[in-house]
């Protein structure tokens, strides 16, 4: 029979090891989940500056595209009904999703004849509680036709 401190002793290191995964977890969790809002305004971005190629500054980038999907994922990834993505300006940007995500998206843009400018967003309630993470990415054309991602991306409640 073992003793009672031989027991605590093994409670303990067990109950350590448990609380170092369960983190490591949450952490690969919240990162995956966040990849997902980097990664689709950075591919919007790409896609902004792809079409603007080529194009005088007042007719640069596609005109706005609304919150799609409209409401937030709360709490869980969804997947989304067909035609979701139809939107033309989304097939414009060449961006769609066809997975479960735990984000919407909004683009938005403004031409004039010297510049132009665009923003791609990203919405997500990771959490269900009805606050939001918000992922901002801004790009621009100068009056020269170039075109660039503005340097840093705009983060609200990173993990909200």
């Amino acid at each position: 029979m073992r003793s009672p401190l031989t027991l605590a002793a093994g409670i303990a290191v067990l109950g350590s090891l448990a609380l170092v995964s369960v983190h490591g977890f949450v952490k690969n969790l919240h990162a995956s989940r966040l990849s997902e809002a980097v990664g689709g305004v950075e591919d919007i971005g790409r896609g902004a500056l792809s079409y603007a190629r080529g194009k005088a500054p007042s007719e640069a980038f596609p005109p706005p595209a609304p919150l799609t999907p409209a409401e937030v994922p709360r709490g869980r990834p969804l997947l989304d009904k067909p035609g979701t993505w139809d939107h033309l300006t989304w097939a414009a940007l060449g961006f769609k999703i066809e997975h479960e995500h735990s984000f919407s998206f909004a683009f938005e843009s403004e031409n004039h004849v010297d510049h132009a400018s665009f923003r791609a967003r990203a919405h997500g309630d990771l959490d269900g509680d009805g606050e939001r993470s918000t992922f901002v990415l801004t790009g621009e054309m100068a009056p020269s036709g170039a075109t660039r991602v503005v340097p840093g991306l705009y983060v609200d409640r990173e993990v909200e």
